[in-house]
């Protein structure tokens, strides 16, 4: 067996860290330190040897992808120290520089920040194989670091640096991976709230500080306005798709603790503030309108003579004093608590406007401007609480319903007609619940809940309620009939509307090729359309990356969600309506994932339109929010992109439709789809992937909440997109993000000859999407081995059809390997170096993890002598792979 090589490095950081690393193991398993050094195979050690050896690889991985993050925050900064801000890709200045450059007046720049709503949402699907204690020794370990960035530190101090970081190894070390029994939804949420906590408060106002300064550099001495446009969301106790721990109940909690959250922040800033409000009223003259401004605040905050006996000659801390007792009747329901967070908002308005009329108009910028930034962010809520459900269990429920007086089969013309009929006559229906099975209890609970939420102090707590596998526009007034039984509806009679954003997924092919006539269909309904109006005239979409790929293939996914958004697109602007997309991205390539900027450059024209959301998931939600200066950076990227796309796409060259682009990629889709299927229908592919991929041991590592699959089924089309996709990056075939691809060129080029070949060479230099198709499979066929993949298709117990379909899948991967070089002109993954660097830095390791993986699989499979530490054993190689690769699924 051929030895992994030393390991070399050019970075301090990556240096460092691994003679640290070196030197733990080193102090308790010499022996796992020769192969962290590269001197010994994985795979030559003893049984017992395997799970520390494995754990130690892992770290390292994880160190690395730390040192990673710590030198791409250096690289910008340089960057933007020599090139200037304005150069640095991703950022605001950029943006606003182009727009400048374009010609835009301040008052058109304006319309584009009042337009701007991006919502980045974060979900609590099963992606994150580390454990939140994990993360945060990852967290302490970045610190660390980055304060030995310092070159202010004498040798005994930097010693002293050194030897903490060498501790958080050891943590990291002792503490292990493995989850001992599935997470809760609570501590879902609790992990969720963690980022918020301790990064995305505070990311946010800096964020809108960083587009008023390149607005003020750009159009100097024009006034401006920086609305809180991100408007974040979540889907973690809210999120009910084949997840029966997300209960009504459960819900409630979700959104408490949201709020809880929210208020906890805002009462730390207005303590802040107390504490820095000294200004005097014997130094300072205090404008006449501030005392019934001061009185009022005293006389509705309960505690006005305390107050004012505490500070009695500074009335700006006895305002602040009252607002912070106002606020803590907030959190705890007392009679002085503040109506709503508009309220709020106006206090701290009137106090900005004072501070202003007293020359104090830095302390405003320094104290108030960031909280009034961050209240129009997060309000009394954090985030807006997404509701999800499956259109299949909406449609039981109110099939349900309808036979407590008169049955209806759902699918049929009747069924369809008495929904509408209901809607249009306003049906109110009294409900026996106890006559309902608990599946329909559970759901008109869940209404229940959204309704009182609706009603309350902060009527965004509740964003949407997300329809998944929406396959009819019956589906969609399904959820609008449920949400009329349910009180949701603004009047009794005729011409009322629902209360709640209803909106479509459409995630398989199919339905993302019906999602055009489910929308015309939809707003041809009066009260969905009066529904909508409500709702600002915007009616959100959204899109799955996931279903899709697994349905026909990465290209033809990509093609399809494109085509679909110019669809939807049209029919909104046939309606007078704006179509606003949801884009559900998870954290790999076959799931949307791509670099944010360049992926949202690449939407089709027209489709954006100020306003995004987009999800983020899983180990996504730890490598973006982690630290404070990645997690700013990764926003503005996300905003400036949807800001770009907005107000300088229309312009571009590269996103305009180009019939002739579109024509090839028709073709190509069709021709990858094609190919796909082809795959799937093979004899034997359901049992090749089974035993060829770690996918049935994938339950084992507790990952999150909720099943693996929807509804217990045991075929592909019921496995969740997140464990397909994990299987396959496991056992290093990665196809979910080429396969069908090179097929697709062949075939292209074979049929058009040379007029073909020059037509891709188009495509590839001017259209940003084929570019990005391009660019994220090669990308992913770097990562791919099919030497390693071989390893794992032995484990199939059908020698030929394991031979047959593996034959298929390396014939198709060295034939899009090399239509793919000869179309960019070079070796795989030379135009990405800082990705080539780190994955080479890592192959000979990660072969190793494979190797042994294999006979993990084969020990476990067969009931292996010591089961449990061949299984453990397993899971933690699982963990070091996806650690390895950057994401799981």
């Amino acid at each position: 067996m051929e030895q992994s090589k030393p390991i070399k490095f050019r970075e301090d950081e990556r240096s460092l860290l691994l003679r640290l690393l070196l030197q733990v193991a080193s102090a308790r398993e010499p022996e796992i330190a020769s192969v962290l050094s590269g001197r010994r195979s994985l795979v030559s050690l003893a049984p017992e040897q395997r799970i520390p050896a494995l754990q130690a690889s892992g770290v390292w991985f994880q160190l690395l992808a730390i040192a990673d993050e710590l030198l791409a925050m250096r690289a910008r900064r340089e960057l933007e120290q020599g090139a200037g801000v304005d150069e640095v890709p991703g950022s605001f200045a950029s943006v606003v520089a182009q727009m400048a450059a374009n010609g835009r007046s301040a008052a058109e720049v304006q319309a584009a920040f009042d337009e701007l709503c991006v919502g980045p949402t974060m979900t609590a699907h099963p992606t994150e194989a580390k454990r939140v204690t994990v993360l945060e020794i990852h967290r302490r370990i970045y610190r660390k670091l980055t304060e030995l960035d310092q070159p202010r530190w004498a040798p005994r101090e930097r010693e002293l640096l050194v030897a903490d970081l060498e501790s958080e190894i050891e943590l990291l070390w002792m503490t292990g991976e493995l989850r001992l029994e599935r997470p809760t939804v609570e501590r879902e949420i609790a992990w969720g709230l963690h980022f918020y906590r301790e990064v995305i408060f505070e990311a946010t106002p800096q964020l809108y500080g960083k587009l008023q300064d390149a607005f003020q550099r750009h159009y100097p001495g024009e006034p401006v306005k920086i609305p809180s446009f991100m408007r974040y969301a979540s889907w973690i106790g809210g999120d009910r798709d084949g997840n029966p721990n997300v209960t009504a109940a459960m819900t409630a909690h979700a959104l408490a603790e949201y709020r809880t959250t929210a208020i906890g922040w805002y009462l730390t800033q207005m303590q802040r503030l107390v504490t820095v409000l000294s200004a005097s009223s014997n130094v300072v003259d205090l404008p006449a309108s501030f005392t019934p401004l001061l009185q009022r605040a005293l006389d509705k905050s309960g505690q006005a003579h305390d107050i004012a006996a505490r500070n009695p000659d500074e009335p700006l801390r006895q305002f602040a004093s009252a607002l912070l007792a106002r606020l803590e009747a907030t959190r705890d329901g007392g009679a002085a608590a503040y109506p709503s967070a508009e309220a709020f908002g106006a206090d701290l308005r009137g106090l900005a406007l004072v501070l202003e009329a007293i020359g104090g108009r830095a302390v405003a910028r320094r104290f108030v401007q960031p909280l009034l930034w961050q209240l129009g962010s997060f309000g009394f809520r954090t985030v807006s609480l997404d509701i999800r459900q499956n259109s299949t269990v909406v449609n039981r429920v109110l099939a349900e319903i309808f036979a407590l007086a008169d049955p209806v089969t759902s699918g049929t013309p009747q069924w369809s007609a008495r929904i509408r009929a209901a809607l249009g006559q306003s049906e109110r229906m009294d409900i026996d619940a106890d006559r309902l099975s608990p599946e329909a209890r559970e759901l008109l609970s869940t209404f229940s809940v959204i309704a009182n939420h609706i009603a309350g102090s902060d009527s965004d707590a509740v964003g949407c309620f997300v329809l998944s596998m929406t396959r009819s526009v019956d589906d969609l007034l399904a959820v609008y009939l449920l949400a009329q039984y349910c009180g949701l509806s603004t009047a009794p009679g005729g011409d009322g509307t629902i209360r709640l954003r209803i909106v479509p997924l459409f995630e398989t092919i199919a339905d993302l090729q019906a999602a055009p006539g489910i929308l015309n269909g939809l707003l041809d309904i009066a009260l969905a359309r009066r529904t909508v109006r409500d709702f600002g005239a915007r009616q959100e979409i959204m899109l799955g990356y996931s279903d899709s790929n697994k349905d026909g293939g990465f290209l033809a996914s990509n093609w399809e969600l494109a085509k679909a958004q110019k669809r939807l697109a049209a029919v909104g602007r046939k309606h007078k309506v704006r179509i606003s997309f949801f884009h559900g991205r998870g954290g790999s390539v076959s799931r949307g994932g791509a670099p944010t900027g360049r992926a949202i450059a690449a939407q089709p024209a027209g489709t954006v339109t100020g306003s995004m959301r987009v999800t983020e998931q899983g180990e996504v939600v730890s490598s973006k929010f982690a630290n404070r200066g990645t997690g700013l950076n990764q926003l503005e990227i996300l905003a400036a992109a949807v800001l770009a796309h907005s107000a300088v796409s229309p312009g571009d060259v590269e996103t305009k439709q180009t019939p002739e682009f579109d024509e090839a990629l028709e073709a190509l889709a069709g021709m990858s789809q094609a190919s796909y299927a082809g795959l799937m229908a093979e004899p034997g592919f359901l049992d090749y992937f089974n035993q060829a991929s770690p996918v049935a041991e994938l339950g084992l590592l507790k990952m999150g909440s909720r099943p693996e699959r929807r509804f217990g089924a045991g075929g592909i089309a019921d496995l969740r997109a997140i464990p397909w996709v994990f299987a396959w990056s496991q056992n290093r075939h990665l196809l979910t993000g080429w396969y069908g691809i090179g097929s697709a060129l062949s075939s292209f080029v074979a049929v058009r000859g040379d007029a073909g070949r020059e037509l891709l060479g188009r495509m590839f230099e001017h259209s940003r999407f084929f570019r990005l198709i391009v660019d994220e499979a090669e990308k992913t066929l770097y990562q791919s081995d099919m030497e390693i993949a071989r390893l794992y298709a032995g484990l199939v117990s059908d020698s030929d059809a394991s031979h047959r379909i593996y034959t298929r899948i390396f014939a198709e991967y060295e034939l899009t390997r090399g239509l793919i070089r000869d179309l960019t002109g070079g070796d795989l993954s030379v135009r990405f170096p800082m990705f080539k660097r780190r994955f080479d830095s890592l192959r000979r390791q990660m072969d190793d993890i494979h190797r042994l993986q294999v006979d993990l699989l084969r020990e476990v499979r067969a009931g292996a002598a010591d089961q449990k530490r061949a299984t453990d054993a397993l899971l933690v190689s699982i963990n070091c792979i996806s650690s390895g690769l950057g994401w799981t699924g």
